[in-house]
């Protein structure tokens, strides 16, 4: 972001936020290559998002939206990496910009405020799945402390081609190094 670039706000997101929001995801899964847009699902509709917001506030997971000007300019959320009691410290997360917002600045306001956020409710480890090709992404989770952990190689297929995936990881809070927090229970819920 330049100098003169109106400033981003994060905050969490509301109920109100959810079209803004699915207008950024039907840009990405129509055009982008996202390891977890692989699917030809159906779109979800709004009143899902609301629901999955919601379970996620239950489990103390961020969902964050990025402002500039009041307009929603990209979001951000994780959630479990797996349901098993033993992974319940763990999260995958999920960022999505508004495509004319791509390249601006906004992943570097958003994703160090999602793991602030994530690592505040005390979760230990965050997991990210890019596009091996995806390079402004790779270099914006490294410059927040991801390190590659993983290739999946030919693991997606979307227009005409095979889709590699870099699997990145990074710890949050004291990370693996002391024994996790009584609070967290086996559902993830405190």
């Amino acid at each position: 972001m330049n100098i003169n670039s109106p400033p981003v706000t994060i905050r969490a997101s509301r109920d109100d936020d959810v079209e803004a929001m699915l207008a950024i995801y039907r840009h990405h899964i129509a055009r982008g290559v996202d390891p977890s847009l692989m699917h030809d699902a159906e779109m979800p509709d709004p009143d899902d998002i609301r629901k999955r917001r919601r379970a996620m506030r239950k489990r103390h997971i961020p969902h964050l939206v990025a402002e500039i000007g009041g307009a929603v300019v990209g979001y951000a959320y994780a959630v479990l990496f797996r349901k098993r009691p033993a992974y319940r410290y763990t999260l995958k997360h999920s960022i999505y910009i508004h495509p004319d917002h791509l390249n601006a600045g906004i992943g570097r306001v958003l994703l160090p405020a999602l793991i602030d956020a994530c690592a505040a409710a005390g979760y230990r480890q965050m997991i990210g799945y890019v596009e091996a090709g995806n390079t402004p992404s790779l270099k914006l989770h490294a410059s927040c402390g991801f390190k590659e952990v993983g290739q999946l190689p030919a693991v997606g297929y979307k227009f005409g081609h095979w889709i590699d995936v870099v699997m990145v990881q990074r710890s949050l809070g004291a990370g693996g190094t002391t024994p996790p927090d009584v609070w967290l229970t086996a559902d993830g819920v405190s």
